[in-house]
């Protein structure tokens, strides 16, 4: 019975999803039917909300994205990432890897503004080689790659805390994903470029290459407190920002000015929504008699939540499934990294080809082409590598 009171609520946010309403509505949908359908008390629905408030773990989702929005205001006012995609020219002289590489770099921060950066680049180094479609996908699936397993994503960050999974062990399982989805953005398009980018050779790639570190220290500078010191990912960033505004010489103004340009209210408050409709699905008690019932399902326990997490993130982006699945996934199989490894490649294979993925949108209106167009180009990459992520996974239970 709960479990069919729960399928309710999904759908409620899945129908408002459909009808196009923001995020964030959809999911206070899904609160309301929460409380009405488990017969909620005030009190309860209260003591849920103010819990999200009380537990560091889920506010310090809140704090990482704005201090990351922030420094990436920082690296825009600077032009820092334009710069490093010139190093780049220079170092590699090479225009696959301007095309696969530089969005990569501006995919390590979580922005969907820096798709309009990305698609400069790209277009840059593939016009009269690729058509409008095909440089979408570049751009979209190797700008989308740094998503799938650093910190500095909601996403990741947000699987993390509910799974527990050490952030080491996760990224090391993460190493083989990351080639797939490399080799799968790699041979559709990107072998047809030659690799001369039609400028002359850099001549001192040393220098190059230090002008590229000193383009993006902060971005590698933040993940080695993070990955190497074992910092928190909040005070991590808080860090970076601090040196960096002595770097590059900030003024008083300009940081005042940022700070409120980084209060990105809409993510912030979808992600908030997201955490309490976390503690509102933990309310429910559903986590402790979900076992027993995946227990008479005819597939195994995995597929059906890479399932899930699948469709999940189709209809309702990469937060809402993950806020929702992650605890009922971990409670009903002992997993481990495994089992995260592979529900973050199925929530991301499946984000590249979902319609209600902002970034999709912004590419799609950079290259001038319709939605479908370019989900069409990415669909096949998205289920091949979900189809052998899940083979990967059952090689990694057997060794892990």
């Amino acid at each position: 019975m709960q479990l069919m009171l729960l399928a309710l609520v999904f759908l409620v946010i899945i129908v408002l999803l459909a009808k196009r309403r923001p995020l964030y509505q959809a999911i206070f949908g899904g609160l309301v039917m929460t409380v009405v359908l488990f017969r909620m008390s005030p009190m309860d629905v209260m003591q849920q909300v103010l819990k999200v408030f009380t537990s560091w773990t889920s506010m310090s989702v809140l704090f990482s994205l704005y201090f990351i929005t922030f420094l990436q205001r920082m690296l825009e006012a600077r032009k820092q990432i334009k710069l490093a995609q010139q190093d780049l020219n220079g170092l590699f002289h090479n225009r696959r890897v301007n095309a696969a590489v530089a969005p990569m770099f501006i995919g390590l921060l979580p922005s969907a503004a820096a798709m309009i950066l990305c698609g400069d680049i790209v277009k840059d180094a593939s016009d009269g080689y690729l058509e409008r479609k095909e440089q979408a996908y570049v751009t979209s699936w190797f700008r989308h790659m740094p998503e799938s397993f650093l910190p500095t994503y909601s996403g990741v960050l947000l699987m993390l805390t509910l799974s527990g999974v050490p952030l080491p062990q996760f990224m090391l399982g993460m190493l083989v994903p990351m080639a797939v989805l490399g080799l799968l953005g790699y041979w559709p398009y990107l072998h047809r470029l030659p690799k001369d980018p039609g400028t002359p050779k850099s001549e001192n790639r040393t220098q190059d290459a230090i002008n590229l570190a000193k383009h993006l220290w902060s971005i590698p500078f933040a993940l080695f407190l993070i990955l190497v010191c074992g910092i928190q990912v909040v005070p991590a960033v808080v860090i970076t920002i601090v040196i960096a505004a002595v770097v590059y010489k900030f003024g008083v103004k300009e940081l005042g000015t940022m700070a409120v340009s980084a209060f990105e209210k809409k993510q912030l408050l979808n992600s908030f929504l997201v955490l309490v409709l976390k503690e509102f699905v933990a309310f429910t008690g559903i986590l402790e008699t979900l076992p027993g019932l995946l227990e008479t399902l005819p597939i195994p326990a995995f597929l059906v939540f890479a399932l899930l997490f699948f469709v999940g993130t189709m209809v309702s982006g990469t937060s809402g499934i993950i806020a929702l699945g992650t605890p009922l996934a971990f409670a009903a199989i002992e997993g481990g990294m495994p089992l995260m490894v592979l529900l973050m490649c199925m929530t991301h294979a499946a984000s590249q080809i979902s319609p209600i993925h902002v970034c999709l949108t912004i590419a799609a209106d950079y290259y001038h082409i319709s939605l479908g167009d370019l989900i069409k180009k990415t669909t096949r990459s998205s289920l091949i590598f979900a189809v052998s992520m899940i083979g990967y996974y059952l090689v990694l239970r057997m060794v892990v």
